[in-house]
């Protein structure tokens, strides 16, 4: 029985320091667009829970624009393909098309038959393909390096023009697209944004010498420079209002700034991030004005986090945080209706359960990837590969600053209530309720996947063997191993009440012991085809859902073994986490930086 998830709780934007992100808006308003890894997401603007996740590129993605129509999405990624496909029915792909060596930015004409694709490449940066067939309709030319940004002017007769590193602009007559004109002195450093006004009026351009110009938009005309001095960082993105009366531009200076074309002046100024400090993760390297009544802006911090502006308003009316590489783990803490995730940056995050929202914990976090986390009844402890455990208030959301070293890399931790037990490379630490190191066992294998449950401690280990332990007190005294067979042990997972173990491997098996006298329970679920990640159980031990390398989401019966549930290709490039919300719901998350739920029914 196949399944499709019920939730896709979406990650912020891919961004990269020095280099601007495109977002763009669909003519309604009600959709943001923008890529993330090897996939595009269209996210709601009004519920932002609610998104749909297109993967069908097969390298990393660099930029997504919905047509004037709102029908369909143009999409580009670093191998230089552009795919046109359905953004209001299945999501299915129209065209692909190979254009140059890596795709920075794309515009569509106003009638949105027309494409006009940028970026870097051997001896064209740019190129004028129809959506339907990818016929050339025009030639992209006078560049002498990458092409960052591209606009096409949505009246006839149509315009486009294009901004390079080459600090120049070129300006194109269409259709078909030709080379016009070359404009140059205006702009001394790399040109990140260029936009026409809705009105076909004006043509504005952005970039890293925190210039803003003005030209004619139908001749390419200069018309003036405005707001010189005010914007202190490169400018990275520009965006016209609805009315072609204002528009907004956003820079590494932490500013987003309204401003006024006509008379040159700018009308309002937001601050992100706090007053005075100089925070990189603030820079403000994308901006969309929407076209709905209230204007609302939405700028990117090179943090991903994602800022709603509007007019008049001196703060953020909200900010969207969320992960924007692999999510690494996931743990589930009912009593509080959260999903705890942390991520290969070393980034953690706190999901409302109900509302499908993320916030970021405050304090301290790792300093590089998260390779577990485990739930105690008020707290959430976390590893992670700068070699510490730390301590969450989970009721905070905030790091407490109670942290401990490692014995060497950390690969798996878990939580008995009085005590954290953290397993690496070469020896099993427990440490006490307030988080200090109680004892070290030196073990001579690696520990790859640990769990516990209440005076039960065992370690999955690269000797091909599960390790059992007893606590007592602080210390734990060897108890029993089991050998595994030819492959080593990747998750394990205890039931609620201790008296089942599952256990993953490398293959794609997965075994349950009995823990009363560690005899084979189940041994049949073996439908992965790669690495199991994660393993969960239903609070009362009859169901367990399971993820891996191969991308799918399994959930299996104790009762019936043979029966199970399958969510086929959940997470584009590997299942790294899953987790229970309740009885009928499983949490999963992947490589894709996605989180989504999935309904479970008919194993009753």
């Amino acid at each position: 029985m196949s399944i499709k998830p019920v939730a896709t709780w979406a990650p912020n934007p891919s961004t990269e320091r020095g280099k601007a992100t495109q977002l763009s808006v669909d003519t309604k308003g009600q959709r943001l667009a923008y890529v993330n890894q090897k996939s595009v997401f269209l996210r709601s603007i009004d519920n932002p829970a609610e998104s749909t996740q297109y993967t069908g590129h097969t390298a990393t993605t660099t930029v997504a624009r919905f047509s004037p129509s709102g029908f369909y999405v143009a999409s580009g990624d670093c191998t230089g393909t552009v795919k046109v496909w359905d953004c209001v029915g299945e999501g299915g792909t129209r065209g692909t098309y190979q254009i140059t060596r890596s795709i920075n930015d794309l515009a569509w004409d106003g009638d949105s038959q027309r494409i006009i694709a940028v970026g870097d490449g051997k001896e064209r940066f740019g190129h004028c393909i129809t959506a339907d067939s990818g016929n050339s309709v025009g030639e992209i030319s006078g560049h002498t390096a990458q092409i960052n940004t591209v606009t096409i002017r949505q009246q006839r007769p149509l315009r486009a023009a294009t901004g390079s590193d080459d600090a120049t602009i070129g300006f194109f007559h269409g259709v078909p697209f030709k080379f016009n004109t070359s404009l140059r002195g205006q702009h001394n450093r790399y040109v990140y944004g260029i936009a026409f006004s809705p009105d076909g009026s004006l043509l504005a351009s952005v970039g890293a010498d925190k210039k803003i110009w003005l030209f004619d938009g139908k001749t390419g005309e200069v018309k003036n420079e405005i707001g010189v001095g005010e914007h202190k960082g490169s400018i990275f993105s520009i965006s016209w209002s609805k009315d072609s009366k204002k528009f907004v531009t956003s820079s590494a200076d932490q500013t987003v700034k309204i401003w006024d074309a006509e008379s040159g002046k700018s009308t309002q100024s937001w601050h992100l991030g706090e007053e005075g400090v100089v925070d990189i993760s603030n820079h403000q390297v994308g901006v969309v004005y929407t076209p709905r009544p209230d204007e609302l802006i939405i700028a990117l911090s090179l943090s991903g986090d994602l800022n709603y502006l509007g007019p008049g308003d001196g703060k953020p009316r909200r900010i969207l945080h969320g992960h924007q590489r692999n999510i690494t783990a996931l743990v589930n803490l009912p009593s509080q209706s959260t999903i705890w995730t942390g991520d290969s940056t070393g980034r953690v995050c706190a999901w409302n359960s109900h509302e499908g929202l993320a916030s970021a914990s405050d304090g301290e976090s790792h300093k590089s990837y998260v390779s577990g986390l485990s739930a105690g009844s008020q707290s959430v402890f976390s590893i992670g590969w700068d070699d510490m455990l730390r301590t969450i208030d989970a009721s905070a959301s905030t790091f407490t600053g109670a942290k401990s070293s490692t014995d060497g890399q950390p690969r798996g931790v878990a939580n008995t209530g009085l005590n954290t037990i953290v397993g690496t490379h070469k020896a099993i630490q427990v440490f006490d309720i307030s988080g200090k190191q109680a004892s070290t066992l030196t073990t001579p294998f690696s520990t790859l996947c640990l769990a516990a449950s209440n005076s039960i401690v065992v370690a999955g280990a690269d000797d091909a063997a599960i390790h059992i332990y007893t606590l007592s007190g602080d210390n734990l005294t060897d108890h029993k191993t089991i050998s595994t067979g030819e492959s080593q042990p990747s998750t394990l997972a205890f039931t609620a009440d201790g008296s089942m173990l599952a256990v993953g491997h490398n293959n794609g098996r997965i075994v349950v012991y009995s823990t009363s006298d560690w005899t084979v329970a189940v041994n049949r679920w073996s439908a992965h085809t790669g690495k199991v990640q994660s393993i969960a159980w239903r609070e009362d031990g009859k169901f367990a859902a399971s993820g891996a390398l191969d991308t799918n989401v399994f959930v299996w019966s104790v009762e019936k073994p043979a029966k199970r549930i399958v969510a086929s290709n959940s997470h584009k490039e590997g299942v790294n986490a899953v987790a229970w919300d309740g009885d009928g719901k499983v949490v999963s998350a992947g490589t894709d930086a996605a989180i989504k739920v999935w309904n479970i029914q008919g194993l009753e």
